[in-house]
């Protein structure tokens, strides 16, 4: 396991405050610790998709980054497909939802579910 602090280019992917700061309520409303699970799994039109769970414990192979408090896992597979990522946490009009800028992806889909490499 990889423990890092905020530090973007160290850590491989990036949990900005924005997130970290929603990954904290939604944990704190739900009495949990405050982390959050990125995977990558096959699936969607373009391949590949996100896959966000809140809580659980760091396995062998996680890369653990953390942002004010709030911890992000990542799993070695994983990792190799969203390294140098930023998740943030985006509110508009039409809704709010976690976004992965992803500069490992080569296209995505339309709604921007998944994408390819």
């Amino acid at each position: 396991m990889t423990s890092l602090t905020h530090e973007p280019a160290l850590a491989g992917v990036t949990l900005a405050p924005s997130a970290a700061a929603r990954v904290a309520a939604i944990a704190a409303k739900q009495n949990r610790p405050a982390v959050l699970r990125l995977a990558v799994e096959g699936g969607g039109c373009s391949g590949f998709q996100y896959k966000f769970e809140m809580g659980g414990e760091p396995e062998a192979d996680d890369l653990v980054a953390e942002t004010d408090g709030v911890r992000l896992l990542v799993d070695a597979m994983s990792l190799d497909l969203i390294a140098g990522a930023t998740v943030e946490y985006i509110e508009s009009l039409g809704g709010a939802a976690f976004r992965v800028t992803n500069p490992q992806a080569a296209s995505g889909c339309g709604c921007g579910a998944s994408f390819s490499v």
